[in-house]
């Protein structure tokens, strides 16, 4: 059964490998990225049915125009992921500037509860869809220098589990733990350490038949990608 996936942070990384596997296999997909460089690429790469547009998700009234859009050109998603985040260059937490500290805060933190805000009350009226908020390692334990990253992780396993209590029994609302991928993100961190990790191939080919398979059976559980 083909599915209607909306995906937040297509343009680079995991979101865009998800976006290319579920189109591959079969599924719409709708998705949004802040670079329009990027958006523009995948347009001219999927096509239709498939739809991306740029969006600052940190605007709320950036993803209402949005998800009034997509609303009347294509329904209520199936499975809805919130894959855009940032991470803040590694410093002591007194060290990260308060601008960068707010930007990780509003992309990570609010960007997610305003795409939760504008699409997820009509999959409730229809009672039925899949919330798969992405976490990482990083939202259930700590390490020094990326504080910023912890705390907007942290805070999203406990806003998905509060949500999961929240919504009716057709629904889910899962905590998912990545795990420790090779990104541009994950180089931020870790530098050429990077590269011994799990590649984005690699990850994406476990990922997305795990993400298919969700039930309201999993509802607010922290779940992991199977390494």
């Amino acid at each position: 059964m083909t599915k209607l996936i909306l995906i937040t942070g297509i343009s680079r990384g995991l979101g865009r490998a998800m976006t290319e596997q579920f189109i591959q296999l079969g599924h719409t997909v709708l998705g949004c990225a802040r670079n329009q460089s990027a958006v523009e690429s995948l347009r001219e790469q999927c096509g239709s049915p498939h739809d991306f547009t740029a969006v600052d998700i940190a605007d709320e009234s950036q993803v209402k125009a949005w998800s009034d859009r997509l609303y009347a050109a294509y329904g209520v998603p199936d499975l809805l992921i919130n894959n855009a985040g940032l991470i803040n260059e590694p410093n002591p937490l007194w060290e990260v500037p308060s601008e960068e500290f707010e930007r990780v805060i509003d992309v990570n933190i609010k960007g997610v509860a305003n795409v939760i805000r504008h699409f997820v009350p009509a999959m409730i009226e229809r009672d039925s869809g899949i919330i798969v908020n992405l976490t990482s390692g990083w939202g259930r334990s700590t390490s020094p220098r990326v504080a910023p990253y912890c705390t907007t992780k942290w805070a999203m396993e406990g806003m998905t589990r509060s949500l999961a209590q929240e919504l009716p029994s057709g629904m889910a609302a899962i905590p998912l733990n990545p795990g420790i991928i090779h990104t541009d993100m994950l180089e931020i961190c870790f530098g050429s350490q990077a590269a011994s990790f799990t590649s984005i191939p690699d990850w994406v080919d476990k990922a997305v038949p795990f993400l298919l398979k969700l039930q309201p059976r999993d509802n607010g559980t922290p779940l992991t990608v199977p390494a």
